[in-house]
């Protein structure tokens, strides 16, 4: 039954096909098609916009028309059509691009852990447990974010300091980026939109200790400002060398 109400309008002019919205609509309602993002079908579209922060285009917009009645049903279906295509293909996602792709990593129960082959010199484990780890490519709407301990790590970080997986990784989320070379404002609003959807339990941020990582912490406070939440952070600096250079609360 069609209604007169609101709902996603894309304007592919300024739609470039970067996906983002893909990965930001939680209800499958958009996919990228010949390039440019397409609302599948109208009855999977809430029409809140939850998508619209995500577009560096400025392409989605709401607009009242119209159109079929949301159903949350037809939702469900869907959902669970592309979870089977996905588990079919899971190196690539509905915008064509691998490394956007959501995962969450399972631990290994004890009995895989010692099925697996050992080498002569053991390799640490990884302790990610999720994929995608950059925060420009990290949907606010990400499984592994609700109610997750947030681990926020200039990029610069695994590099110098060689402890990331045995010292702050395990049973946190992570996102890494690079305060100075990034979009500071797009950062903001990114976060801001995790604080205020995903529940965020604490937060550790871990910096370099040269100046242009000295942003990344404001950025944070900024979007908890943004987001009207509290959240507990602590700040962590390391040196080039890989050294804990301070620890403090925020």
């Amino acid at each position: 039954m069609k209604v007169t109400r609101k709902i996603i309008e894309i304007d592919e002019e300024k739609c470039t096909g970067c996906g983002q919205c893909v990965l930001a609509c939680a209800e499958g309602a958009i996919a990228i098609i010949n390039g440019k993002a397409k609302v599948v079908s109208d009855n999977l579209c809430d029409g809140l916009g939850a998508c619209i922060g995500d577009c560096p285009e400025d392409a989605l917009h709401i607009v009242e028309r119209e159109a079929d009645e949301f159903d949350e049903a037809a939702v469900e279906k869907h959902l669970e059509t592309l979870q089977a295509e996905e588990k079919k293909a899971p190196a690539t996602l509905t915008c064509g691009c691998p490394s956007s792709h959501v995962q969450t990593f399972m631990e290994a129960t004890p009995c895989q852990a010692a099925n697996q082959p050992r080498a002569t010199a053991p390799t640490p484990a990884s302790a990610l447990g999720h994929w995608p780890v950059q925060i420009s490519l990290v949907p606010p709407t990400a499984p592994f974010l609700k109610g997750a301990d947030l681990l926020v790590a200039a990029d610069c970080v695994p590099v110098a300091f060689p402890r990331l997986h045995t010292e702050f990784l395990p049973g946190r989320a992570i996102m890494i980026g690079c305060p100075k070379f990034d979009d500071k404002k797009a950062y903001v609003e990114k976060f801001a939109q995790v604080f205020a959807t995903a529940g965020i339990k604490s937060v550790t941020c871990v910096m370099m200790e040269v100046p242009c990582c000295s942003g990344l912490p404001m950025i944070l406070k900024e979007a908890m400002q943004t987001a009207g939440v509290k959240v507990p952070m602590e700040v962590i600096t390391v040196s080039a060398r890989g050294e804990i250079l301070e620890r403090r609360k925020m």
